[in-house]
């Protein structure tokens, strides 16, 4: 059997990972494959900075395109990140004949189409389980393990930054802002963390399991994105005296002819096994109507956990090559022209729970016409937590509702906010408690 050479682009945190364990499990893997999985050349903008591994001089350049170009490179690894020049160098390297592997999420999600049909074209494969997960082999599931499997949902924690700023408020009271710098510290969060906090990186994986799980092309525009910034602690301890935790979650929803695909923070309860994943884990609820419910836990992100499932898609390619074949697995698990019809639901669309915390003046007659906003648009009360007082008389109103569509409750918060014994606006989170539906049958 042939050895596979591979050509890296990027040695950052992910690509210095990625060698690291092409270099010290090169005797596991080639006892497993029996083949040789051969790092032939790196290409970084740096390649002075030291890595804490020792990389021969000669495999290093500056020059992508030379790594793209080597006709005995038979496998690209893409992790610079980014669009530009990502999406050049992967387009690049399939016309020049190479199979592409790639975590690059926001690339997937915005131009996917266009590099699975360039792959397509050139008889290549296109692999790209590190995008979303981490280590979690959430594609091959959804691709492969579950083929057979109608998506009821798909529930996701799917970001380790804000995982861990939410588990840091609940568990130890912290701020939003001291969370975010402990986070920083630690390395769970980027000196920029604006794509992790404001849900856009959960959307991003979102977009591509919705892809997979239901044949849908990937709709940055059509996904609901609503970040965590706004979450209070007050909010936090609310949620506890609930029952609650509150976590940033994706859910893909199957509704019939619809699909529901959102990431919003939202209520979990204690008792669901998503509420028990902290700190900068991350995990997959899903559903199929064969296999009924599955878990699947792990480390979504880091230098390692990330590393092993770009190995896992290097070995997968390279068992295609020593077979001769390639494009076996469809790449987003349809065939040509297969693929659904579905459309995703617009968030103003959907029903769901909800939990309101309305700042009122505590007087009479206050909670009454909270109450009658809300029942003109049909939404009615579970409970209700009033308690501890605040400034100039106002005091937080806590309710959570029965199921109501989204667009009735934006009406109703609309007209509490304009009350004159109300404080700010209302603080709205939705809620996940199968307990609480009409319909006990969907999540």
């Amino acid at each position: 059997m042939q050895d596979i050479k591979i050509g890296l682009l990027g040695l950052g945190t992910i690509g210095t990972g990625v060698a690291q364990t092409l270099f010290n499990n090169k005797k596991v893997l080639e006892q497993r494959l029996g083949f040789s999985l051969i790092l032939k050349k790196i290409a970084d903008i740096d390649i002075t900075t030291d890595r804490g591994i020792d990389i021969p001089r000669d495999m290093l350049t500056t020059d992508a395109a030379s790594v793209i170009e080597d006709p005995e490179i038979d496998i690209i690894v893409e992790l610079i990140g980014g669009i530009k020049p990502a999406k050049t160098f992967i387009t690049d390297a399939l016309r020049a004949g190479k199979h592409v592997v790639t975590a690059n999420k926001a690339l997937l999600a915005s131009h996917g189409k266009e590099l699975f049909d360039e792959a397509k074209v050139n008889e290549r494969d296109l692999y790209f389980e590190a995008a979303v997960g981490g280590g979690i082999p959430i594609i091959k599931t959804l691709r492969e393990a579950l083929i057979s499997n109608n998506y009821t949902f798909i529930y996701g924690i799917l970001n380790g930054t804000c995982n861990y700023i939410l588990t840091e408020m609940t568990e130890n009271g912290s701020t939003f802002e001291n969370a975010l710098d402990k986070a920083k510290s630690l390395g769970y969060a980027e000196a920029d963390p604006t794509l992790d906090i404001d849900g856009t990186d959960s959307a991003h994986k979102l977009g591509i399991i919705v892809s997979l799980a239901y044949g849908i092309p990937s709709s940055m525009d059509k996904i609901y994105v609503e970040g965590i910034s706004g979450i209070d602690s007050l909010d936090i301890a609310f949620a506890k005296d609930l029952g609650y935790k509150i976590k940033l979650l994706a859910l893909a929803i199957d509704r019939g002819n619809q699909i529901e695909a959102r990431v919003h923070p939202t209520l979990v309860p204690f008792n669901y096994l998503l509420s028990k994943v902290d700190g900068a884990f991350n995990a997959f609820y899903v559903r199929g109507d064969i296999v009924d419910s599955t878990l699947y836990y792990g480390r979504g992100a880091g230098m390692m956990p990330t590393a092993s499932a770009v190995v896992g898609d290097i070995a997968d390619i390279g068992r295609n090559i020593q077979s001769g074949i390639a494009g076996r697995i469809p790449y987003l698990g349809y065939g040509e022209g297969l693929s659904s019809k579905k459309q995703i639901i617009p968030i103003d669309n959907i029903t769901s729970n909800y939990y309101l915390r309305i700042n009122a003046i505590d007087r009479p007659g206050v909670l009454a016409k909270i109450a009658g906003a809300l029942g003109k648009r049909n939404i009615s009360i579970v409970s209700v937590i009033q308690k501890g007082r605040q400034q100039k008389g106002f005091v937080p109103v806590v309710l959570l509702t029965h199921e109501a569509k989204e667009s009735n409750i934006r009406t109703a918060i609309q007209e509490i906010a304009s009350f004159e014994e109300i404080d700010r606006n209302p603080i709205v989170i939705r809620v996940e408690n199968k307990d609480l539906k009409d319909n006990r049958d969907v999540p």
